[in-house]
Order: C-alpha cells, then sequence, then structure tokens
C-alpha cells in the first residue's frame, strides 16, 4: 500500500525510533551494529515487510563485516551451515558508491520492525530471542593466539615452556601436589629464574606454615626464597620463616642489621648494647660486643675533637683539619685517626692509640702499619725512626721491624719522605740485589757504591761511575775505592 509523503513524515515524527544518519555514530543500532545479537533482531525484522517496494531502498555490497546488507546475507547463509566457523565476505573496492537498486531490502521496514500482529518489537526482545541468536555468526579469535594459555599442561611441560620464555598460567594448579610437583621440576631444571617464579606464585597461594614446612625439605628452593625474601627486603616474612626453622642466629643476625637503619648515633649505640642478649654464635657474640664498644668511644673521641677544633686552641686541628666525623668509621680508621691527632695521649685515655690497641687486641703488625702511615704523614720522622728503636738485654739499639724493610720503604716513599730517611731504611734491607734496586730507584748512591764494595764487584762499580755526576762526591768515592790497593776485587 502506498503511503503519501505526509503520511510518512507523520510516522517518522510520531515514531519512538530515530530516523536513520550515516553519520550519528551515538544513536542504539550503530552501538550494536557489529554485535551479533543486533544480526538477528534485523533478520528478523527484515523477513516481516519485503513487500513494501515504494520505499526508497539502499545497499552497499562490498562493506566490511558489520554492515547491514552483509550481516542480513550472513545470518541467512548461516542456518545452512553446519561448521561453526564464520565465513567472511569478500571484501571488493569497486563498489565504494551506494546504489540505490541492489538491496531486497528496505531500510524503512528495519526501523519500523511491523509484525504480523501489528506491533513494534522492542530492541530487548529481538535480542532476548534465544532462537534467532543461534543464527548469528562467532566471531572469535584464531585458536593460535590462545593455545598458550588454555592449553592442559602438566607441571613439567610448564617448566619447561618457562624455560623457553613463553608465557603460562600458574593458576590452574590449584591443589597441594600439583603446586609441589611444579617446585621439584623447577628444581630440577637448575633454572633460577624459573624457581623464583614459582616461589612468588606459592608464596600468594600457600599459607605461611605450608610453605615453610614444604621449603624445609626443599634446601634449593628454600636458599632461592631467603635470597628473594633479602632482595625485596621482606624483612618480616624472612624472620618467620627462619624461626620457623629453628635457626635463631640468622634471626638474630638479621635483627643486628636493622642498625644501619638508625642514624642517630646514640640511638646505635643503644640498639647495639640491646643485640648483646641476642642468641649469637661465642664469635659474633664479641663481634657484636667490639662493635658497641668502639662506637661509644667514637661518641666520646667525636664529642671532645669537635670542642677543641671549635676552640681553636689546639695546634693539630688547626694546621690539619678534620675532613670528617669518627662516628662509624672501622677500627683501623679509628686507630689511623688516633695515631694522627692523640699520638703522645696518655695511655688510659679513650682516644691513645696504645689503648685502642690493647682494648680491641690489634696485632702488632697491624698497629706497626698504621702508626708508621699516620707518622709518616705528618712528616714525624722522630716519631718515624722511633718506632723501629729497640733495646736487647745488655742495652744496645737497634732498628727491628714487623715487616720487611722494602714495604717500610714504600710507606716512607709515598709519604715524600727525604732521601737521607729513605737511605737509612734501605740500607736494612737484607737482599742485596733487592738493596741495589732500590737504591737505584730512590737515588740512594752511598747504598749501592758500598753495596759493589761489599761483593768485590769492581765492573759493576766501573759501570756506576758513569750513572752518577761528574765531580759528585759520589764519584770521588767510586775513584778512591777502585785505587784502593787492600780491595781484592773478585772481576
Amino acid at each position: 500500500m502506498m503511503k503519501s509523503k505526509a503520511d510518512e513524515e507523520d510516522y517518522w515524527n510520531s515514531s519512538k525510533f530515530k530516523a536513520f544518519t550515516f553519520d550519528d555514530e551515538d544513536d542504539e543500532f550503530s552501538r550494536l551494529k557489529e554485535s551479533k545479537q543486533a544480526v538477528n533482531s534485523i533478520r528478523r525484522l527484515v523477513e516481516e515487510d519485503e513487500d513494501e517496494d515504494d520505499v526508497e531502498k539502499v545497499s552497499w555490497s562490498g562493506e566490511p563485516v558489520g554492515s547491514i546488507s552483509w550481516s542480513v546475507n550472513e545470518t541467512a547463509a548461516s542456518n545452512q551451515r553446519t561448521d561453526r566457523e564464520p565465513a567472511f565476505p569478500k571484501i571488493t573496492t569497486d563498489t565504494a558508491t551506494i546504489s540505490k537498486s541492489h538491496s531486497g531490502y528496505s531500510l524503512s521496514s528495519l526501523f519500523k520492525g511491523k509484525t504480523k500482529g501489528g506491533n513494534f518489537p522492542t530492541f530487548t526482545d529481538s535480542l532476548s530471542d534465544s532462537s534467532v541468536r543461534l543464527y548469528a555468526p562467532e566471531l572469535r579469535k584464531p585458536k593460535s593466539e590462545y593455545k598458550d594459555y588454555v592449553s592442559d599442561w602438566s607441571p613439567e611441560e610448564t617448566v619447561q615452556r618457562m624455560q623457553q620464555g613463553k608465557v603460562v598460567s600458574l593458576e590452574k594448579f590449584r591443589s597441594l601436589q600439583d603446586k609441589l610437583l611444579l617446585l621439584d621440576y623447577a628444581v630440577c631444571a637448575h633454572d633460577g629464574n624459573v624457581i623464583t617464579a614459582v616461589l612468588i606464585y606459592l608464596k600468594r597461594t600457600l599459607s605461611k606454615e605450608v610453605l615453610f614446612r614444604e621449603l624445609e625439605s626443599r634446601q634449593t628452593a628454600l636458599r632461592h626464597f631467603i635470597s628473594y625474601l633479602t632482595e625485596t627486603r621482606a624483612q618480616r616474612l624472612l624472620l618467620e620463616l627462619l624461626r620457623a626453622l629453628d635457626r635463631t642466629e640468622d634471626v638474630a643476625l638479621l635483627q643486628y642489621k636493622e642498625h644501619l637503619s638508625i642514624i642517630d648515633e646514640n640511638k646505635r649505640r643503644d640498639f647495639l648494647k640491646s643485640c648483646l642478649s641476642l642468641p649469637f654464635s661465642p664469635e659474633d657474640t664479641a663481634h657484636i660486643q667490639d662493635h658497641y664498644t668502639l662506637l661509644e668511644r667514637q661518641i666520646i673521641i667525636e664529642a671532645t675533637d669537635r670542642q677543641a677544633e671549635r676552640g681553636g686552641k689546639v695546634e693539630i686541628f688547626q694546621k690539619f683539619p678534620r675532613r670528617a666525623s669518627i662516628l662509624n668509621m672501622p677500627l683501623i680508621t679509628t686507630l689511623y685517626y688516633c695515631c694522627f691527632y692523640h699520638y703522645s695521649d696518655a695511655e688510659g685515655t679513650y682516644s691513645s692509640p696504645l689503648n685502642v690497641r690493647q682494648t680491641f687486641k690489634i696485632s702488632e703488625k697491624q698497629y706497626f702499619v698504621t702508626a708508621l702511615a699516620a707518622r709518616a704523614k705528618l712528616k714525624a720522622w722522630s716519631d718515624v725512626d722511633a718506632l723501629f728503636t729497640s733495646r736487647n738485654w745488655l742495652g744496645f739499639t737497634r732498628k727491628k721491624s714487623p715487616l720487611g724493610f722494602q714495604r717500610v720503604v714504600d710507606i716512607l716513599q709515598k709519604n715524600s719522605a727525604p732521601t737521607q730517611v729513605l737511605q737509612d731504611y734501605v740500607a736494612l734491607v737484607d737482599d742485596a740485589e733487592l738493596r741495589i734496586t732500590l737504591a737505584q730507584k730512590h737515588k740512594c748512591h752511598d747504598i749501592v757504591i758500598n753495596t759493589y764494595r761489599d761483593l768485590k764487584d769492581r765492573q759493576q762499580l766501573l759501570g756506576y761511575r758513569g750513572k752518577v755526576e761528574r765531580g759528585s762526591a759520589e764519584e770521588r768515592k767510586i775513584e778512591e775505592l777502585l785505587n784502593n790497593q787492600q780491595i781484592r776485587w773478585k772481576n
């Protein structure tokens, strides 16, 4: 039946459906046109009103998936297919313009939605019809895209895939047996990254009691777990684990490490004092005791020296201002500081180097090296000489050193000792060849000449004459030795 133009305008103005526009992307039909529910509702509406030829017909064959003509044709064809995979239309580019003569369906009939009973079905009714929705094509991803996620891999296969860098899901391993198998296979694979990944999953999905109990019998996994907790600074969980394993010394050491985060030196000292009651081994207990005693001593020395430095009355602090605080410095650094600023302090004071040596049982060699470096830095050569001087029971003095004189010469040379000081200690090197080498390096000519004389090596002495300055005292000394008839040269 033909409708007049006035009737059509009256319909569109009175209808609860909005007019279709190509540019309106917000209307309900445009939002649902690519869904399979909208496709089926369109098919139902179309079949009821195919006889209205007086309405303008529009078709755009060749459009991609989602166009109305493709959806209707695909819906009708899908009723005859047995294969569930959707068939996509072949897209062509030669029909880019809109044609009015190839469509057998009316846009106005689609949106009128007339039924045989004359009622207008709502979109909700159309979408809820399950018998119609069965005809919609199923659009899904290729199997290759989600195969790795849904396949039923065994624990062993899962570990192998993790080693290959493939993405897997551990969530499907829900039973305790499967989780432990997963961990055991990871350990057997000797791959630390896989072990850690599995442990993180077990930490999240198992209670602490169960996890700790199972790790106790798996020492490799336990070590990885402790390392993981240490690196992530999960201190609380790590303490609980160590306590559950009855590793009291490890618990004590972990608590002791907390002093590193304490900035205030007095609070740190008090914390170290409280650590003395923790169940350490005897060796570690001695270490904690020394640490506490050293910090306590450093606090006293620091307060005294800071006040003396500000007062400006102590000469050494004026000549050599302190570069840093002594607080929290190592033991040997503290000894060096005391040898530098407090070398002559009475032995009963905290700042005395001898008191530090006795309190902390520093070896003779370590004390000697530290004191030598400190006094050489100050160019206090008399103190350096006193370090080597010793008396025997007859009252004779001689130079003695707990370390080789070659090392002594190196320390003195690094602190810019004068040649006369170096010469005294180069002469004390026992090995003749080494003594000559050191004497030539530091230009101690007298030692070289005397050594060749003692070796009765005339040829070496003649050769060395060409290395000294002409007309110098060293050249004259060599000439006297070469002309001495009482020396029996070996060459």
